[in-house]
């Protein structure tokens, strides 16, 4: 997977289906991911995570080989994987939208 995908992405565990940005990744920054250009649609913060491969409505999210939640619509590769898109499985998942309200999901 190495020499595959962009330098700046990292595969914490083979199993998992995210790799975490070790950079910030701006909004139309193209980069490799196991052999496949992606144009990231939207940036993507430091220590976030991206889809390592496209994932269905409701399937899990795995990070160090464990589920940390799923995924509450189709999601493309290369996609940003965070609140908007991935509910935890164990707890309630929140928010801080504008004017500083934290918003259950």
């Amino acid at each position: 997977m190495q020499e595959t995908t962009d330098p700046r992405l990292i595969l914490l565990s083979p199993e998992d289906n995210c790799l975490i940005a070790a950079a910030r990744l701006p909004q139309g920054e193209t980069l490799m991911i196991e052999g496949e250009r992606i144009t990231l649609a939207t940036t993507v913060e430091l220590a976030h995570k991206v889809a390592r491969r496209a994932l269905s409505k409701d399937e899990k999210v795995l990070r160090y080989g464990a589920i940390i939640g799923h995924v509450n619509a189709d999601v493309a590769r290369g996609e940003h994987l965070h609140t908007h898109n991935v509910e935890s499985d164990y707890i309630p998942t929140y928010t801080h939208d504008a004017g500083h309200a934290y918003v259950q999901h």
